[in-house]
Order: C-alpha cells, then sequence, then structure tokens
C-alpha cells in the first residue's frame, strides 16, 4: 500500500514538473491559458512598434533533414591552380619555418659585462 501511495506521488510530481515547464514554452502555454481564463493571469502584451516592424512577415526556415544546395564541381584548370596555390603556400610556411628554427637553434647573445639585464 505505501509503495503504491510513494508511486502515485512520483507521478503526480512528474506530471506537476512538466506542467511547470510547460509555463516556459512560447504559443502553447496551458499554465499560462488557465490562469488567463480563471482571472489570474494577464493577456500577454503585444510587441512595440519597433519590434514588430523590425520582424519579417514570414521566417523562412530550411526544414530539418534538407540537403543544402549542390555545388557545381570546378574544373581541370580550377583545380590545378587550387593545387599549386597551396603548393606556393606550403613552400613559403616550410621557409618561414626553416628561419624560426635557425633563429631558435642559436644562444641567446650575452649581455655586456658593464651594463645589467632587467
Amino acid at each position: 500500500m505505501k509503495a503504491r501511495f510513494y508511486d502515485n506521488t512520483v507521478v503526480l510530481g512528474l506530471a506537476a514538473a512538466l506542467l511547470g515547464l510547460a509555463g516556459c514554452s512560447g504559443d502553447t502555454n496551458p499554465v499560462r491559458d488557465v490562469l488567463v481564463t480563471t482571472g489570474v493571469g494577464t493577456e500577454p502584451k503585444p510587441a512595440p512598434d519597433f519590434v514588430a516592424a523590425s520582424r519579417p512577415e514570414t521566417i523562412d526556415y530550411i526544414p530539418v533533414g534538407t540537403a543544402p544546395e549542390k555545388v557545381k564541381a570546378k574544373t581541370a584548370d580550377q583545380v590545378k591552380s587550387a593545387e599549386s596555390a597551396m603548393e606556393q603556400t606550403r613552400a613559403a610556411n616550410e621557409r618561414r619555418a626553416a628561419s624560426a628554427r635557425e633563429l631558435g637553434s642559436k644562444p641567446a647573445p650575452s649581455a655586456p659585462a658593464g651594463q645589467r639585464t632587467p
């Protein structure tokens, strides 16, 4: 008997929590609807003019599960051009890396004997 009471209490608690969370939803809000109907709550206020003017009439979303538009494949000449540009960038990066390695392998110059280092 006690376990059955506990199960019912848990179910009622979960139902109350879900109903309370439903109050956070936008257009379909059963908690707000009940409160407005009973006179406890107030009707939602319309958006100010500047807000209404800044919003589009319809919002066109891309439906879930639709594929993006197909992109045209590059021609062979465009691919070779892109490959050569990437090869030039790679070679320039390797030259810079070699220069940095060379500078990093040299010891730091020592300060003259009469000067203090910060």
